[in-house]
């Protein structure tokens, strides 16, 4: 699903991953983050993809909303445990939406 955003400017949090092999509870883990993220203030929305290389864009309406997130404690627990068990490499890039456009049928 196409998260809905509000009219830029807004910031995206582009998470992209490379995973280990097996799920060792990430699945279940990572439905806790996502339904955790949504409840933080200043969180508007996700969009997330997982092939051979995942990417999970989160969007939210501030910097310090972002920071917010990044210091959950909950949050810096499963972040830790993706460097010890789930993936092999990640980047994380923050950046400011100036302008977006859609298409919908």
């Amino acid at each position: 699903m196409i998260a809905k955003t509000p009219k830029p400017p807004y910031y995206a949090v582009i998470f992209t991953s490379i995973r280990t092999a097996g799920d060792k509870n990430y699945s279940k883990t990572s439905e806790k983050m996502i339904a955790l993220a949504r409840q933080q203030i200043g969180f508007l929305g996700l969009e997330s993809a997982r092939e051979t290389i995942g990417i999970t864009v989160s969007y939210w309406e501030s910097l310090e909303a972002i920071k917010n997130w990044k210091n959950n404690s909950a949050h810096q627990i499963a972040r830790q445990k993706g460097k010890d068990l789930w993936y092999q490499s990640f980047k994380v890039r923050i950046c400011k939406v100036e302008n977006d456009y859609e298409f919908e049928l």
